[in-house]
This record gives structure tokens, sequence and C-alpha cells, in this order.
């Protein structure tokens, strides 16, 4: 690359062909802030918001390790009303809750550690977001800003941009949540079809990062087993036992709801050659890569 070429980390990743399955953040809980004007750099730590009201936000977040995204609708014109605020939630049974709120001012927004303990409701339909965090990885914008255009054209009412959420060589990123899945490596084309197959209840392997509730050496199991026997119900497959097998080497027993869909997955774990991971990011790091080397039903 010449001194006035640009490097884009989304592009270098699919040169080389980096692996998506295995790489989402493990989490079961997000808060979502409606925030309309541009990203800030830091996300929700770059408002200009009440001092008490954000670190009573930061730290009731922190308890129940939560994620705090803000989030928009895409394109000018589409918001109105006032700006609105959510918590969602996996349950480790596999329910997804959620409660939504809203906020006029900053201090609205302390309603927010009081949801975080509260239940919320089942039965609401899942939230898609597109990470379009320009200002965090120049990528996340290029790739991301078509995908979100596409899906908010295709279901409105369920779609909104995000900012940063992990993995920007793999833009265009959508999380579906509280269901815990990460999609990479998608465009606007690949993103409705997949989109449309998830809330189906038929989850892909083909551009599947992991299932949020998962370790990465888990994530990469289920997804062998997707990838072999083809879509799945997002709780269709659950992963019954792990064992470290040695420092790089994973057993992994993938059970399925319905009889005889029971596997065990030998996982590899290693580290890739440093590499620029990300567009501003100048610095190499060496990502952990989760292989999956066999699938054997029991």
């Amino acid at each position: 690359m010449t001194a006035t070429e640009r490097f884009f980390c989304a592009e270098a990743a699919r040169v080389r062909g980096d692996l998506l399955a295995g790489t989402a953040p493990y989490g079961r809980t997000w808060v979502l802030v409606e925030y309309r004007g541009g990203w800030p750099v830091n996300g929700f730590d770059g408002l200009d918001l009440d001092p008490g009201t954000k670190a009573l936000v930061f730290s009731a977040a922190q308890a129940v390790r939560a994620r705090v995204l803000l989030i928009r609708r895409h394109g000018s014109g589409r918001s109105h009303g006032p700006r609105r605020w959510a918590v969602l939630h996996h349950e480790t049974s596999g329910a997804h809750r959620q409660q939504w709120g809203v906020w006029n001012r900053d201090e609205d927004l302390a309603q927010i550690a009081e949801a975080l303990g509260a239940p919320g409701d089942l039965g609401r339909p899942p939230v898609v977001l597109v990470c379009t965090h320009g200002k965090h990885d120049v990528c996340c914008a290029v790739r991301g800003r078509p995908v979100g255009r596409a899906l908010s054209e295709r279901r409105p009412d369920q779609v909104w941009e995000c900012t940063h959420v992990g993995g920007d060589r793999f833009a265009a990123n959508v999380v579906v949540v509280p269901d815990g899945v990460y999609y990479g490596g998608l465009d606007a084309g690949s993103a409705l079809v997949t989109v449309e197959e998830h809330l189906a209840d038929r989850v892909h392997a083909e551009h599947l990062r992991g299932y949020t509730d998962l370790r990465p050496p888990q994530q990469a199991a289920v997804a062998a087993v997707l990838r072999r026997f083809g879509p799945a119900g997002r709780h269709e497959y659950a992963v019954a036992e792990t064992s470290r097998v040695s420092g790089d080497r994973w057993s992994v027993r993938v059970t399925g709801s319905r009889p005889s869909t029971d596997f065990d997955v030998d996982v590899r774990s290693h580290r890739a050659p440093p590499r620029q991971l990300t567009c501003r990011g100048l610095r190499t790091s060496a990502a952990v890569v989760h292989v999956a080397t066999s699938v054997r039903p029991r």
C-alpha cells in the first residue's frame, strides 16, 4: 500500500479471509439511548449530559455488564416526538425481555437504572441494530449506512442505526437484540436476506459472528453445526458441555432440541499474525481465531 492509498480494515479482512465465527462479544443486556445528532467518538460517554445522570446510568449498566449504545433512525426527518430509551435482556432461560421509555430531559434517563433491575416485557419483536459509527471507524459508516438504509426501508419500526458494537473489520455489522446474535461481513443485499431469515427463526452460518450468551469457542462450535446441517432456530441448539483438551484445543458438546441432534465439536484456537485490525488504529494486534476442526454426531 502506497502512502497515498487509504487503509480500510473491512476490505483488508475480506482479502485475508478473516473468520467471522467466534467473534461476538459476550453480553446478555443492552441499554439503548436514542440520540438524533452526529455520533460522538466515544458514544454515550461523549454526550453532554448531566454528570450525575450519566454516572448513574453507567454504574447501573456496569453492575449487570450491560452494553450502552446510542441509536437513531436512518435518514433525516425520520424521527419525531420524544426520544426513546430501552433496556433489553436475554435471560439464561432464553426468554427475551424489553422495557422502553422516553426522555425529554437528561434526568429522565435515570429511569434506565430502575429498568435494569426490572423484569421487562415478553413478546416484543426483536430490535435490529446496524453499526454506523463512522467516528469510531470509517468502515462502520461506509459499509453500515447502505445496510441501515436497506433494512430500514424493509422494516422501519424494528431497525436502528447504532454506535460501536465491536469488530470494525467485520463491517457491516448487524446485531439482533435481545436475541443476542451478531452478524458481520454484510452488504445491503445479504443483510436483507440474513435479517429476514433471522426474524423467521432461521439462523444461517454464512454471516454469523456468534451468539452473545456463548464464549468464542462455543460460538465457533454452534456455527460449525449450522454450517454443516443448515439453518436452525435461535434456540434450537445449546451448548451442554465445554472442556479444554489442551492449551489451544476445546471439546464442545452441542445439543439439539430434536432427537438425535447432539454433536461433539472440536475447536482449535490460535493467534493470527499481527495485523492492523481497525481503520484508525495504526498499531497491529494479533486476533484470536477459533476454528472448528471436526463435528461428530453423538
